[in-house]
């Protein structure tokens, strides 16, 4: 038992580093593609082209914020299809402003974009940073971008206090607009936040373009709770199941070929070059089929209908506080494994097939694994998995760890949970022969 509780610490000591070193997506993919490399991955570049060997290791990123690897498999492609597991890089955030200095009673301030489907009320009274990417023009008037992360707490939103708003605790709203912009510093005339940036992050005679930036939470990873049975982070929606989802891509053999999709943009509908809905996973699917030696992988269609996508998204754990916003047959509980999210509009893109593989595939490897639908009256979100099955036409499951204060800044999900889900994914990558049910 102790080795157990050893290898789940060291595990998730891991993950920690990883969210703690990824407060933007953009962050996020540099960290996977570290992991890929140093694991023997081969970088690829979308506009050159590729020349991909049999039990080869690549992987390739559009607009740093999105990142496809895989393993070619050294069984045919129609053999064995593709083993896929999808995530998404981006969290619920407060983004900054294009042109957003602001000057209110001698406060510096930032004017920000609330990105996604945010939790507002915990980003106040928190120690807070700003990460991103970077557009610049240097001494040679050449356009180069960088990812910039100041690191300290250098912003804060401070809550009214209760004595100026008697009804805080009552039925306070927030206003995105007027009631979340950070205070930096304090200022007698506006200060110009370009300058700011070229001060710290470039050299002499370079230029501030533009940016991508947002605002996070300093405080690190921490694992939690009397018996240390809990895990606390910012953005584990989704970075949980982007790190588990590389950790057991990188341990997967080469007798079938296996592929991870981590996109960015899921918070804010997918609806772009590099999310779900876009042409980054078909693009690259095509050219695997192509460049592969292997007179039967052309075939797109027959490959996608051997093929697998495991979606993973973090599911709803049920709240000891808030019982009643779960149906009581499915509410899942934290270390009770990961869940298979299941719904009838097809928020979720499980069906009876795709269920039963993952329920034998978690039952292979001793994993327990649990079911969530909302409440007949609730709806639900949405992830990768319904459109990216759509736009490809491969059977598709929806599967995620469940967690508490999903889209708060700061998460909960249980600490025996995320090796849980790596185990599962890593024996789907490596299962022999092809995955399919038979029609009686």
């Amino acid at each position: 038992m102790t080795a157990i509780k050893s290898n789940i610490g060291d595990f998730n000591r891991q993950l920690g580093d990883f969210i703690d070193l990824s407060p933007t997506p953009f962050h996020a993919v540099s960290s996977m593609a570290e992991m890929l490399t140093d694991a023997g991955f081969t970088a690829l570049n979308e506009a050159q082209e590729w020349s991909l060997e049999k039990g080869g290791k690549y992987f390739v990123t559009r607009n740093g914020s999105s990142l496809i690897a895989f393993v070619v498999g050294t069984n045919g492609l129609a053999e064995t299809g593709i083993r896929m597991a999808g995530a998404h890089t981006d969290s619920p955030c407060l983004m900054v402003k294009p042109q957003a200095e602001l000057l209110n009673n001698q406060y510096f301030q930032l004017g920000v974009e609330v990105y996604g489907g945010a939790l507002l009320n915990p980003w106040f009274d928190r120690d807070l940073s700003i990460a991103g990417r970077l557009v610049y023009k240097d001494r040679d008037a050449q356009l180069k971008q960088k990812l910039i992360n100041f690191e300290d707490p250098i912003a804060v939103i401070p809550s009214l206090a209760i004595h100026l708003d008697r009804e805080a605790n009552s039925g306070r709203s927030i206003n995105a607009q007027t009631d979340i912009p950070p205070i930096l510093m304090q200022a007698q005339e506006k200060q110009d936040f370009n300058q700011l940036l070229s001060k710290r992050f470039l050299a002499d005679g370079e230029q501030v373009m533009d940016y991508e930036l947002c605002l996070y939470d300093v405080q690190q990873a921490a694992t939690v709770g009397l018996n240390k049975e809990f895990f606390a982070a910012a953005r584990l929606d989704n970075l949980l199941s982007c790190f588990v989802a590389t950790k057991a891509l990188i341990e997967a053999e080469t007798h079938s070929t296996s592929l991870i999709v981590c996109n960015d943009h899921e918070e804010v509908g997918s609806v772009s070059s590099v999310g779900a809905d876009g042409p980054f996973l078909e693009s690259v699917v095509e050219r695997l089929c192509l460049n592969v030696n292997d007179s039967q992988a052309a075939n797109k269609s027959r490959v996608l209908g051997s093929s697998l996508l495991i979606s993973c998204d973090n599911a709803h754990a049920v709240h000891p506080n808030f019982a009643s916003k779960h149906d009581a047959g499915h509410s899942p509980l934290l270390n009770g494994g990961p869940v298979i999210k299941v719904n009838v509009k097809q928020r979720y893109a499980t069906n009876g097939v795709t269920a039963s593989l993952f329920r034998q595939m978690c039952e292979m490897v001793d994993v327990p694994v649990q079911t969530f639908v909302s409440r007949s009256d609730l709806g639900c979100g949405s992830t990768i998995g319904p459109m990216t099955s759509a736009k490809l036409g491969v059977p598709t499951l929806d599967v995620g760890i469940p967690q508490l204060a999903m889209h708060s800044c700061r998460e909960l999900t249980g600490s025996a949970d995320p090796q849980r889900l790596s185990k599962v994914l890593a024996h789907f990558f490596n299962l022999p022969g092809k995955l399919k049910v038979d029609l009686e």
